[in-house]
């Protein structure tokens, strides 16, 4: 992952999602040579020269004021995910970029997950790898920890490569999407991470639904929604979540899903709990 490329390939594919009509300008011309703005439109609409946004363009973030970022941004209709990937991607241009943490979790975390007893909870890092969960997270995840592949339970590899997981995803075109666009953004916090890189070179190389969504440049945040799932064990869940980064570990993130109470999938998530204490080799205790 070249930065000046990533930050490049990022801006002109965001401009040429924008219109000029979208934006109050007059489309002049019945012969454009580049789909959505022209880069001398969104220097206008950002308040800079065009040469100052050529620059910009080219991956020259380092510098760049955060008035300037949010022009910018404004100009190019970014949404929060897209907006907050621009100012990663600045940050890192300066040498700012988000360093991985050790490997595991604090103690007192492990505890935490382990006191939600009700409801499955996970953490994971940047990279999707499942870092540690209490005992119902495992037993949901539990399709993943039985793949075959040599390091970390990892999510992203989890989707792509394995053939399970067009079965245990509910929606899996939908869900890759989701998942490469939340490998991009942590791709833009951690330009320098090397395992970052080599999942991403790994999955680029073996699977062409992933090279394809990876082109798209697409980013999102992952605070809540909800989260579908076809388990072996008990068939449909449909999970609502909320996920939080861990105090002090901004390289990692809890995830809590929680079935509506009353609801047929709170009763399948007791089902599944009463699977996993029937099951000890396959799920781990958390």
């Amino acid at each position: 992952m070249d930065r000046q490329k990533e930050i490049r390939d990022f801006l002109v594919s965001r401009r040429g999602r924008v219109s000029p009509q979208q934006v109050g300008l007059p489309a002049l011309g019945t012969h454009r040579r580049v789909p959505g703005l022209r880069r001398e439109e969104v220097a206008l609409l950002a308040g800079v020269s065009v040469d100052y946004y050529v620059r910009l363009e080219r991956g020259r973030l380092a510098g760049a004021s955060d008035s300037v970022l949010d022009a910018v941004a404004d100009a190019l209709h970014l949404d929060e995910a897209e907006r907050s990937h621009l100012f990663a991607l600045a940050r890192a241009s300066g040498g700012g970029g988000l360093a991985a943490g050790e490997d595991g979790v604090p103690e007192g975390v492990q505890r935490v997950l382990d006191a939600m007893g009700s409801a499955p909870a996970f953490v994971w890092n940047r990279r999707l790898d499942l870092v540690a969960a209490n005992h119902l997270g495992y037993a949901l995840y539990a399709p993943l920890l039985g793949a075959a592949s040599a390091g970390p339970t990892n999510i992203a590899r989890f989707k792509f490569l394995d053939p399970a997981a067009r079965s245990f995803f509910y929606d899996w075109e939908t869900s890759i999407r989701n998942t490469v666009a939340l490998l991009r953004t942590g791709a833009g916090m951690m330009p320098d991470d090397q395992g970052m890189k080599d999942l991403v070179q790994e999955l680029s190389a073996a699977s062409e639904p992933f090279a394809r969504c990876w082109r798209d440049h697409d980013v999102r945040l992952h605070w809540s929604g909800v989260k579908e799932y076809e388990h072996p064990a008990v068939g449909r869940l449909s999970l609502p979540f909320e996920t939080l980064t861990l105090p002090g570990r901004p390289d990692l993130m809890l995830s809590v899903l929680t079935p509506d109470p009353g609801s047929e999938c709170e009763q399948r998530v007791r089902q599944l709990s009463d699977w996993a204490d029937a099951h000890p080799t396959l799920v781990p205790l958390g």
